[in-house]
């Protein structure tokens, strides 16, 4: 397999061609992880994935935290969910619009995600994503060293209310079908436990690198009071996201991304809730002596 692999106009990412799932090998693998640790987010435009294919690819990459997922506005019967307050997954594309890591709110951090899109709107529903490295390197040596040794809580709970989800606790902790005989978070996320507690600064497992990581999901800084806490995690958000420092992928049907979760941060974007979005997502779980939650 003869795979290219360009670098985007970011400080991250690169763009793959040449991928054929059905015939990886060993080396293959080999390229695209070193490739995956370089540029932490790889985009396979037209890639055309099947569902198959999808989770035989993210699970070249760790084991598998949730398996199939779909995101967007569409029901298992084709008509579109309403945005009125009524449907929980349109109040989590909603809350997923903020910038965050996926499963800090879990005992386990994910370690990344295979997204594919299968039907994307005319306009808008770019996906963005935020070098969490490089605004770790950019802050000024006294942020750093202030910020080294905090810690935050973690929870969907906190960061879906603000979006004005309520849920309901749950003993669930999997994807199971909806009401709607199809695949969705359901009650993932809202698990009835305790409160994930993550540094501000995580040193990545496999590179070595410092980065930050916060989102939406953080809140409570152990040892400061709620508005020092909350103002920040907002500074820290904003100085993450500025434009040197992200890119966001406009979507068109068949094209796919792996992205490393432990040092990027993303986000959903709008789009007309009038058009139908369907998005697939296998996201592959993190390692537990690296990615497991602290306690206070």
């Amino acid at each position: 397999m003869s795979l290219t692999i360009e670098p985007l106009d970011a400080s991250f990412g690169a763009r793959v061609t040449g991928l054929d799932v059905d015939a990886l090998d060993d080396a293959a693998v080999a390229e695209l992880h070193q490739a995956w640790m370089d540029y932490a987010l790889l985009v396979f435009p037209a890639a055309n994935l099947s569902r198959a294919q999808q989770v035989a690819l993210a699970r070249r990459f760790g084991e598998i935290e949730i398996e199939m997922a779909q995101l967007g506005n569409v029901k298992a019967d084709g008509s579109l969910r309403p945005d009125d307050g009524t449907d929980d997954m349109m109040k989590v594309n909603r809350g997923n619009m903020g910038w965050h890591h996926d499963s800090t709110y879990m005992p386990v951090q994910a370690k990344g995600a295979v997204f594919c899109a299968e039907v994307v709107p005319e306009s808008g529903g770019a996906t963005g994503f935020a070098d969490m490295r490089a605004a770790f390197d950019a802050l000024d040596p006294a942020m750093q060293d202030k910020i080294s040794d905090l810690r935050a809580h973690h929870s969907l709970f906190h960061s879906q209310a603000k979006v004005g989800h309520h849920a309901q606790a749950t003993t669930e902790m999997k994807v199971k079908p909806d009401e709607d005989k199809g695949e969705t978070y359901g009650g993932y996320g809202f698990h009835d436990g305790p409160v994930s507690v993550r540094p501000l600064v995580k040193t990545h497992p496999e590179t070595g690198r410092k980065n930050l990581l916060v989102g939406r999901h953080a809140y409570d800084i152990v040892g400061m009071d709620a508005e020092e806490s909350e103002q920040l995690l907002a500074e820290l958000i904003d100085f993450a996201v500025q434009p040197e420092r992200t890119y966001h992928h406009q979507w068109e049907a068949g094209d796919a991304v792996l992205w490393d979760n432990r040092c990027l941060m993303h986000r959903a974007t709008m789009w007309p809730f009038d058009e139908p979005r369907v998005m697939w997502h296998c996201r592959i779980a993190g390692e537990p002596a690296s990615e497991g939650a602290l306690t206070e």
